[in-house]
């Protein structure tokens, strides 16, 4: 026959194991997901947004739109810091994806104004908008010929 502090002590031993298995598992740092890097986010953003005319490697090498009277192979955007004394041009990028080139009187936009784009998909949330643009523009720096 087993006595009552007996019977006790083996009642509470699932109880303390339970207990004891709660604070390691609170001890324990949760697992943590990698974080997506803004140069892998960029470049999800370039292959589905900009590589239809600018090339899967960004070398200009698509079709002209289809829109445009000019006909010139999209430019080279391996080469933006090269071509702004080896400098890459981040605030003019920026400025290009939220607000589009300046047009001649009269001309079609070329490139899509992609702030624009991105505003209407997100539904005018203005920080994602960014965000955006500024991992695509991270990405673009990133494929900068040497």
């Amino acid at each position: 026959m087993i006595s009552g502090i007996t019977r006790k002590a083996i009642l509470c031993c699932p109880l303390l194991g339970l207990v004891a298995s709660l604070c390691a598992a609170q001890a324990k740092p949760a697992k943590q997901t990698k974080p997506t890097s803004s140069t892998a986010v960029g470049a999800r953003i370039y292959k589905r947004n900009c590589a239809v005319c600018h090339g899967n490697d960004g070398k200009g090498n698509g079709p002209p739109p289809a829109s445009s009277p000019f006909k010139e192979s999209p430019p080279d955007l391996t080469t933006l810091a090269k071509r702004h004394d080896g400098v890459f041009p981040a605030s003019y990028v920026k400025s290009v994806l939220r607000s589009g080139v300046s047009m001649p009187d009269h001309g079609p936009a070329e490139m899509p104004v992609w702030g624009v784009i991105f505003n209407a998909v997100i539904k005018s949330d203005q920080a994602k908008v960014a965000a955006r643009i500024d991992d695509l523009t991270t990405y673009l720096e990133s494929i900068q010929a040497k």
